[in-house]
């Protein structure tokens, strides 16, 4: 077997540029090239994962079939590739100190000074490389979180050098940076590129290509002007502006023949690209004309005067998968659910996950009017705790009904923490002692679920503690709440809904049916819900 390939992807001049979408894009044109190829994101923060991190901080959490909580990016990377990945395919600074200090306790290291290089640094090569592996990979992406230059991110940048130091042609770099507009000026400044591509070039690396990322194409005195003083060819410096969706970037960058040049230089061999599925999927999002209004009632979208979309950034694309596959367009609200808000006007109603008991009145109004006024609602893992406990303080009368979560002290825990989290909540170990990863869920034939799947049996992904407590389920089924997916054995509810007579889509899941959602296979779910708000 001929070696693996590692593209390695840093950010220059500000975060947020779009690194993770650049590598999900590379990763999708070398697939549609038949090359085989995976993703690794690097985090540089100490947590172990990213389940503790509050989403206005780092964004929503993404949860791998295997149960890691990872950065949004590995979302990205799965829509992209079209596929599953890994535990192996996330990796944070926390997880490789705490595996170098672990061994060294174990004596693993033989009694050597235990160092940041060369032991920290072999760390890493070890856990890159077993990415590729893993995934039987010809090519793994790696995406450095953060920005050039940050003193957390050193390491790993070092770790970069040395894999390219020894196999020189096998390791390529490819550095996003941003090229700003100063309005007042007008003009588009290429200097603070060059800083950061000298900053590179004090590490020891040198990019083989320089994405421009700007709000406009660069034009040719600019491209020439980054080739000269980066060092690098003319034609290695890869034009990528801001676009309507970014699901266009891959098109945009093939446009430029971004995939043969990587192909070239890694001396690959590839086939004729297989992108003709994925431009359809563009097209149509492109043409929709008809639009639905859906309300997207959250808490974590505020942060100061600004609104965090990536909070639910799963969500949102799952929608987008479903709308176009279904040929109409749809227009999100954010609305703050610990804020005052009205919902007349939409065509739908998704209250997403969420922790806490702040805003959650506001969450349980939003089920209330959905439901009341028949709007179709989609409630998903929290969302769907919330619809039980509105429906069992309005429909079966069980006044002060909660989430034992919200109110420890309520009469009626219609959702209480599920019996083997007790123990880890009294001793205080929250990071990853939830109930993550993919679960199999049975769904209950008639259903509006069991329509949607077509299935009697699904595997879903979860991320929670608490659950719906079965000493009320008797009670809420005689008042007609539909018990539509359950675990195998029946003990954990997975769904409910309400008749079709009742309401014309009103839908619960414990489970995380958007982490599976993909641009060329939308969830089933999502495209029920979506032609529930067309009519």
């Amino acid at each position: 077997m001929s070696a693996i390939k590692y593209i390695f992807v840093s950010g220059g001049v500000i975060s947020g540029l779009g690194k993770g979408i650049t590598a999900a894009s590379l990763g999708l044109l070398l697939n549609s090239r038949g090359i085989k190829t995976t993703n690794l994101k690097i985090d540089m923060y100490l947590n172990v994962d990213a389940g503790t991190i509050r989403p206005a901080e780092h964004g929503e959490v993404f949860v791998t079939e295997d149960g890691l909580e990872t950065d949004q990016d590995l979302g990205h990377y799965e829509r992209f590739l079209n596929t599953d990945l890994h535990r192996e395919n996330y990796m944070t600074t926390g997880q490789v100190y705490k595996s170098v200090i672990d061994r060294e306790r174990a004596f693993g290291y033989g009694g050597e000074d235990v160092e940041a290089i060369p032991h920290v640094t072999d760390e890493i090569i070890g856990r890159i490389q077993k990415a590729g592996t893993a995934n039987k990979a010809q090519v793994v992406i790696v995406e450095l979180g953060g920005t050039v230059g940050e003193y957390q991110n050193g390491l790993f940048f070092e770790a970069n050098r040395i894999m390219k130091l020894r196999e020189p042609k096998n390791v390529l770099h490819v550095h996003v940076s941003y090229l700003p507009v100063i309005k007042s000026i007008g003009e588009l400044k290429s200097k603070p590129t060059q800083q950061s591509v000298h900053i590179l070039n004090s590490m020891g690396i040198q990019p083989d290509f320089l994405i421009a990322r700007s709000e406009k194409e660069i034009d040719l005195k600019r491209r020439e002007r980054l080739a000269l003083f980066c060092n690098t060819h003319n034609e290695n410096i890869i034009t990528n502006p801001d676009l309507d969706d970014i699901y266009q970037v891959p098109l945009f960058l093939e446009q430029q023949n971004f995939s043969l040049k990587v192909i070239k230089v890694l001396g690959l061999r590839s086939t004729k690209n297989t992108l003709s599925e994925w431009k359809k999927f563009v097209e149509k999002t492109q043409k929709a004309k008809k639009e639905v209004k859906i309300a997207m009632v959250g808490k974590y979208f505020s942060t100061g005067n600004y609104v965090l979309k990536d909070s639910y950034i799963c969500v949102i694309e799952a929608v987008k998968h479903a709308a176009a596959s279904l040929g109409i367009k749809p227009v999100m609200t954010w609305i703050n659910s610990d804020e005052p808000f009205k919902l007349d006007g939409f065509d739908g109603v998704i209250v997403p996950q969420g922790w806490g008991s702040r805003g959650v009145e506001g969450k349980i109004k939003a089920v209330q009017f959905a439901r009341e006024h028949k709007v179709p609602y989609l409630g998903l893992c929290f969302g769907m705790q919330m619809a039980i406990i509105e429906y069992a303080r309005n429909m079966a009368k069980l006044t002060g009904a909660n989430s034992a979560e919200v109110d420890p002290k309520t009469k009626f825990p219609v959702i209480h923490v599920m019996e083997g989290q007790k123990e880890f909540l009294a001793k205080k170990q929250f990071g990853g002692t939830i109930r993550l990863g993919a679960w199999p869920c049975a769904i209950k034939s008639g259903t509006i679920l069991a329509k949607a799947y077509g299935k009697t049996q699904v595997s879903e992904r979860h991320r929670h503690r608490y659950e719906f407590n079965n000493d009320y389920k008797q009670i809420l089924e005689r008042k007609s709440l539909v018990i539509s997916g359950t675990s195998p054995d029946g003990h954990l509810v997975e769904a409910v809904e309400l008749p079709k007579d009742v309401h014309p889509f009103f839908v619960g899941t414990q489970f995380h049916p958007e982490y599976k959602s993909r641009p060329l296979s939308p969830h089933p779910i999502f495209i029920g819900f979506l032609k529930a708000c067309l009519k």
